[in-house]
């Protein structure tokens, strides 16, 4: 399965997931797909958005599955049908192609029309149908992405792509045990899926269970090494479980590998912050506003990112300049 870094998305989506070389989605939620640059770590999801992770389809040939059929297509009967566009068989490869290059720049609007003429001609696709529900998904139509990613599963039926897209939006929708059942699905059959165990990291922390979280992070970071997103959450979980020594240490590893890596740094800076090393908190927090501005965003960090109740606190403190809570 080949997951990549979530797309930015405007709609408000729950926190790290991955986009196309098979279909899109890691949890957390979605969000653009960020080039890696010097000093930033090729492996976080959006670079510095916890989002959950996605599958990306990436060949006509190459199904992403789905299986299950969404609401409408089960109330109506049938699996839900690809519009009816002009397209003549002979395009269908250029026209895969082209909707996989505007997918993975982002240019979501031009690619859901492009996979809506893909599927005319070849309905039988899974790939193209999970490339397209992770589209919609990104366009803020959790339900329809859904319903393209269980099409997608009926097609390849043991395909773990579709799964690991349908849990991402199922995130988006808050609906927590959906998710978790789609990731445990992959896990069950591959215990060492990287995407899976960190896209379950998110859905356990957003149910509070953040040992559970902590653990589903540690494996991701394993079974991934280079994984830093992986390994920022890791630490930011033993940050809100009162495991101070151990976050800082995490989180001083990752910066000093990856010097461009906001999260790490915006999570250092909470840190710091709450144990009173205020000047060293805005050395960090002068990096990681500079690199990512959404870090002093206290919605982005609960709905996007989903940082843990702990380190957004401290962080909001440090930026509203009150002093750290007693203990």
């Amino acid at each position: 399965m080949a997951a990549l870094v979530p797309p930015q998305v405007p709609a408000p989506l729950p926190g790290p997931s991955a986009l196309l070389a098979g279909p899109l989605a890691v949890s957390g939620a979605a969000a653009p797909a960020v080039a890696a640059g010097a000093g930033t770590p090729a492996e976080a999801p959006g670079s510095s958005t916890g989002a959950p992770l996605a599958a990306a389809a990436g060949e006509p040939s190459r199904p992403a599955g789905s299986t299950a059929m969404g609401p409408e297509a089960r109330a109506a009967g049938a699996p839900p049908a690809a519009p009816a566009v002009t397209a003549r068989p002979g395009e269908l490869p250029f026209l895969f192609e082209r909707a996989l290059q505007a997918s993975r720049s982002g240019r979501f609007g031009e690619a859901l029309p492009l996979w809506d003429q893909v599927l005319s001609l070849a309905p039988g696709d899974a790939a193209a149908w999970s490339n397209r529900g992770n589209v919609r998904l990104t366009l803020g139509d959790p339900e329809g992405a859904i319903a393209d990613q269980e099409r997608a599963m009926q097609l390849d039926p043991l395909n773990p792509d579709p799964h690991l897209n349908r849990g991402t939006a199922e995130e988006a929708l808050g609906r927590w045990q959906d998710a978790a059942a789609d990731y445990h699905w992959i896990l069950e059959r591959d215990p060492a899926d990287a995407s899976a165990l960190y896209n379950l990291g998110n859905v356990e922390g957003s149910l509070g269970h953040w040992s559970q979280a902590r653990d589903c992070f540690d494996a991701a970071f394993s079974a991934r090494p280079g994984f830093a997103m992986a390994r920022s959450s890791a630490a930011l979980a033993r940050f809100q479980l009162g495991d101070l020594a151990a976050a800082e240490t995490e989180l001083r590893s990752l910066i000093r590998r990856y010097p461009l890596f906001a999260d790490a740094r915006a999570a250092l800076t909470a840190l710091l912050w709450q144990r009173g090393a205020g000047g060293e908190a805005e050395s960090h927090w002068v990096a990681a506003s500079g690199l990512d501005p959404r870090y002093r965003q206290e919605e982005w960090l609960q709905q996007t990112r989903r940082w843990p109740p702990e380190p957004i606190q401290a962080l909001q403190q440090f930026l509203t300049l009150a002093s750290p809570r007693p203990s």
